[in-house]
């Protein structure tokens, strides 16, 4: 027997109208290039989002077609969120962080019609674009706006959306090869927001009386979905635009009294070295917690931000091809009233998987138990989570045969459920056929009061296979020596974790969304050369 309920789509067309018809003066704001705040609302955003789709028809783009975006975090950008696949095309948010053959081939293998750029991208676009199938280019602040009067807003037409078309797309930052495309559709989309916002009883969701600041780029796997996640519930959401630096982040959750933001480690890192440098000076007793992700949180910035400035960090697990969020750390009452200690353990791993994630880890054809020790590979599966990349059948292994995907995670899973990251497959160090953890040391490291920053490598070595290397930056006017950092991390890790090379340098390259690019800190330290001191 079949139930007997209707057969509704799940598209983002429903929550285009929802916001306009229930959160109309809900605010959007956005820090402009000159670091003036402009305000509209949903109302005037998701009126424009309409117009945008209509003006796409009227260009001549078809049901399907690519429209790329090259912008910073903005109202307009909201406005293309919503337009695009609303208008039955697809969005494809570009990294402006990336090299421009890396656009041009990820344009080309996307096939875009169309881009929306901001002006000061413009030089970027023009070093990539002629290798591109894109013909029309809009730039926000003029020919944008042209677009859209090209078109009535009342022109629109919902056009009836299969909630299994393509909504959006995001390719990977492709470190270990060509970066792949991943083809999020409309029911993925509004799963996905709905699966974030069903975690209000671990304290993550958040309603229409919060003001949300995404300080992920939108450029990077859909801003974590928190454009549509806060339009879902009518939220204020404040835009950073270009200004990602510590002092005006804080500004504007003083300003704008924002309770939720999210960003990657890195952003958190500078914004408590600010915090620790002028405590007191900011007034941010709106904040309820900061969703961080993007890489391991270290547990010393967890503890630092609640004992320093009484602020709550929540780490968040996910990758592009999982839409992105798919476990978070946030407490359940009984860790949350736990002791300090406790609170910071669990709030230093990735979490438990949102509702509709499924997770299993295997070492080979093996499931390991769920004990906190054993290791293996993270697969996991959902709703949204990716079911193969765009026009790549050369990365079917990632698939398992019974279909999980498998992310390269190295992991052990808490009784609890609660998911630790040991490493990446291809940065987890095997010593005499044991496996060390990068990501163990690193977070350890970094809790020592000279270390500002410290990835970990495995380096060759005869007689071990690998052995691994601490690469450390210190704190301005900190000191600290390679004997003193071993004798530190002693009491935690059995000696043959230790690294015997140690060294110290000025900054550790980074990813184009901020995570510790290792393979060029291999490339550095490939020849065996004695470790420095500092």
């Amino acid at each position: 027997m079949d139930g007997l309920m209707m057969d509704f789509p799940l598209t983002l067309t429903h929550l285009l109208k929802r916001a306009e018809q229930f959160f109309g003066d809900g605010e959007i704001v956005t820090r402009q290039p000159d670091k003036s705040f402009h305000r509209t609302n949903y109302r005037d955003t998701m009126r424009r989002a309409r117009q945008l789709a209509v003006a796409l028809r009227k260009a001549g783009l078809e049901r399907g077609d690519r429209v790329a975006t090259l912008c910073w975090n903005h109202h307009q950008h909201h406005e293309a969120y919503f337009g695009i696949p609303c208008g039955g095309f697809v969005l494809h948010t570009l990294n402006l962080r990336l090299h421009p053959n890396d656009l041009a081939y990820i344009a080309t293998h996307a096939n875009d019609r169309a881009v929306i750029v901001d002006r000061a991208l413009l030089p970027l676009l023009e070093q990539f674009n002629a290798e591109t199938p894109i013909e029309h280019v809009y730039v926000v602040e003029d020919s944008y706006e042209e677009l859209l009067a090209t078109a009535d807003p009342d022109e629109w037409e919902d056009p009836q959306l299969d909630e299994n078309e393509a909504a959006a797309m995001c390719f990977t930052s492709g470190t270990t090869g060509r970066p792949r495309g991943v083809v999020y559709s409309h029911r993925s989309s509004v799963l996905h927001a709905l699966g974030v916002g069903a975690n209000n009883p671990l304290g993550l969701g958040f309603g229409i009386d919060d003001a949300v600041m995404p300080v992920v780029p939108m450029f990077h796997a859909n801003a974590w979905g928190y454009p549509y996640l806060a339009t879902l519930q009518g939220a204020k959401i404040v835009y950073p635009g270009p200004h990602l630096d510590a002092d005006s982040l804080l500004e504007n959750m003083e300003q704008e009294h924002i309770t939720w933001a999210a960003g990657v480690p890195t952003i958190w890192m500078g914004i408590l070295a600010r915090l620790d440098e002028e405590p007191g000076k900011w007034d941010l007793s709106a904040m309820k917690a900061m969703l961080v992700g993007g890489s391991a949180v270290p547990r010393a910035m967890i503890a630092a931000f609640e004992e320093r400035h009484g602020l709550r960090i929540v780490q968040g697990w996910g990758m592009t091809e999982t839409s992105p969020v798919a476990s978070t750390a946030a407490l359940p009452p009984d860790l949350a009233e736990a002791d300090a200690d406790t609170r910071w353990d669990f709030q230093a791993m990735a979490g438990i998987p949102l509702p509709f994630v499924e997770i299993r880890v295997r070492a080979g054809d093996e499931e390991v138990p769920w004990d906190g020790e054993s290791m293996g590979e993270l697969e996991v599966r959902g709703p949204w989570v990716a079911a193969s990349y765009l026009d790549a059948p050369d990365t079917s292994d990632r698939w398992s045969e019974d279909g999980w995907f498998r992310t390269g995670d190295i992991v052990s899973i808490h009784p609890r459920g609660y998911i630790q990251i040991k490493d990446r497959s291809k940065d987890v160090i095997k010593s005499g056929g044991e496996w060390i953890s990068s990501v163990e040391l690193e977070n350890a490291l970094m809790a020592h009061p000279a270390v500002a920053e410290a990835a970990v490598i495995a380096i060759p070595d005869e007689k071990w296979a690998e052995r691994p290397l601490a690469a450390v930056v210190l704190k301005e006017g900190a000191t600290a020596t390679s004997d003193e950092l071993r004798e530190f991390l002693a009491p935690r890790f059995a000696k043959w974790w230790l690294p015997e090379r140690i060294e110290f340098i000025d900054e550790i390259p980074k990813t184009s969304v901020g995570k510790f690019r290792k393979i060029e800190l291999r490339e550095m330290f490939a020849a065996e050369t004695p470790a420095k001191t500092a």
